[in-house]
């Protein structure tokens, strides 16, 4: 029986990381159609998209799972309330991956955005597009067989991503309370040009804590960082990087050093994906990564990490990489898409996710090697979830960390820091408090604090 998953994007971030998802991924079909000389729509394939008779205007069924394909519709929902992003989607070559009845804009607003204010996507659209959004939900979700997860994708910097995306998850929560709600979220630099992101990265904070069940955070600086060591030796961008991200002289080299880093959040996505979507030995679904990364409620953050690196470069020569120079390298700090050290800390759970032509042996092999170098926690010293995926993604071998770590309490301190140093001023408070009471900035911090001792206190914990 199929698994659906239906991917929710949000706000400009969510829309841009998504479309280049969506293309990677249709990329990886179209090559395991062309490997396995078969284009039919089977129960993988079915997984993330509908497949549609355009001219009868009718949903086709997986059936026997060799039914060929006609028009697929992708299994997602686009909300944005600004309309540049989405209409630049839909002027694209993925257009007619989408429906409109899809989309979610403010059409009959200003159409302007949250203006990098979480209070109001949260407070304003949130209550406002409630119903289209439920209703559009509703009827992504009927045309599942057997749902099994919403994927969310958004930022924390901005004001829609962050306030609109984090009202959805409540309503997914009230709405599909047995539908895991797994999100994927890009944290702010620490220089965000982003004056307000500080409150809108507490605020959303609180509520992913409360309402999803496991998170995936993305480091926008480990994106720029990532970035600039794939591009400098051949291109010399180097530092450059960074400096198109805050230049606005440099408009076209800004949304290129964008894309690139979309591109490395996308190869994640698809690679955390690829279980759902291509045949494999050890499958592993979103579900069976919650079910066996978070061991407490509350502790539901985990930590990415991709091995190799320098093979998402187009155009250089692929270079030979043993399966034991990947395992290293997915532990490693620089292979992290976090700006954080999990060898420092103490691991709760760990899954390896695996694609290619790879052996269990190697696999076993490599557990065991690193198992010594790794701090576990004592009552999980078993903690490896493996996954392998016979189809790798085009051209590549890949090798995906996920961990479950006590340092992501460090992301959350800084979080905090950088918001107590707006807000002990008062600083643009105002724009806020015309939509929340300011009690709901003490609540978020508590929570955060309340998180960050549990984290600590299972750091500390002795057998």
């Amino acid at each position: 029986m199929p698994r659906e998953l239906i991917t929710v994007q949000v706000g400009q971030c969510g829309m841009q990381l998504g479309t280049k998802f969506w293309d990677l991924a249709l990329r990886e079909h179209a090559s395991f159609c062309e490997s396995s000389n078969s284009a039919n729509y089977d129960e993988a394939m079915s997984s993330f998209f509908r497949n549609v008779d355009s001219k009868e205007n009718t949903e086709l069924p997986v059936g026997n799972g060799k039914g060929k394909i006609r028009s697929l519709k992708a299994r997602a929902v686009l909300i944005d309330m600004e309309e540049g992003v989405i209409n630049e989607v839909l002027r694209s070559s993925l257009g007619s991956l989408f429906d409109t009845n899809q989309i979610i804009q403010d059409v009959m607003g200003s159409g302007s955005g949250s203006g990098n204010n979480w209070a109001h996507g949260h407070e304003v659209y949130g209550p406002k597009y409630a119903d289209s959004i439920l209703e559009q939900m509703r009827r992504t979700a009927e045309d599942c067989d057997s749902l099994q997860s919403f994927f969310l994708l958004h930022s924390l910097g901005g004001g829609t991503g962050s306030g609109l995306g984090t009202y959805v998850l409540e309503l997914l929560q009230d709405s599909f309370p047995e539908v895991y709600r797994f999100t994927t979220c890009v944290f702010p630099s620490e220089d965000d040009d982003v004056v307000t992101s500080p409150y809108n990265s507490v605020l959303s904070l609180a509520k992913l804590i409360e309402h999803a069940d496991c998170v995936l955070p993305i480091h926008n600086q480990s994106l720029i960082d990532i970035c600039n060591k794939i591009y400098e030796p051949s291109q010399g961008r180097g530092k450059k990087l960074e400096n198109q991200l805050i230049s606005e002289k440099k408009s076209k080299s800004k949304a290129k050093a964008f894309d690139d880093m979309n591109t490395l959040g996308a190869h994640l996505l698809c690679n955390l994906t690829c279980s759902m979507r291509f045949p494999g030995t050890l499958n592993v679904d979103l579900n069976e990564i919650t079910m066996n990364l978070v061991p407490f409620p509350n502790l539901h953050f985990l930590i990415p990490s991709l091995s190799p690196l320098y093979t998402l470069k187009a155009g250089l020569a692929q270079q030979p990489r043993s399966i034991d120079h990947m395992f290293s390298d997915a532990f490693d700090k620089d292979h992290q898409l976090v700006k954080l050290n999990p060898m420092s800390d103490t691991y709760l759970a760990c899954s390896l996710m695996l694609r290619g032509s790879v052996q269990m042996s190697d696999i076993t092999r490599n557990i065991e090697r690193m198992k010594p170098k790794l701090k576990l926690a004592h009552w999980n010293e078993d903690c490896f979830k493996i996954g392998l995926c016979s189809l790798p993604p085009v051209g590549q071998k890949f090798s995906l960390s996920l961990a479950n770590n006590c340092c992501i309490k460090d992301t959350f301190c800084d979080i905090k820091a950088r918001f107590n140093r707006l807000y002990k001023r008062k600083a643009h408070l105002h724009h806020y408090t015309e939509y929340v009471e300011e009690g709901y900035f003490q609540e978020s911090v508590r929570q955060i604090d309340s998180v960050v001792s549990e984290y600590s206190a299972v750091q500390r914990a002795k057998p």
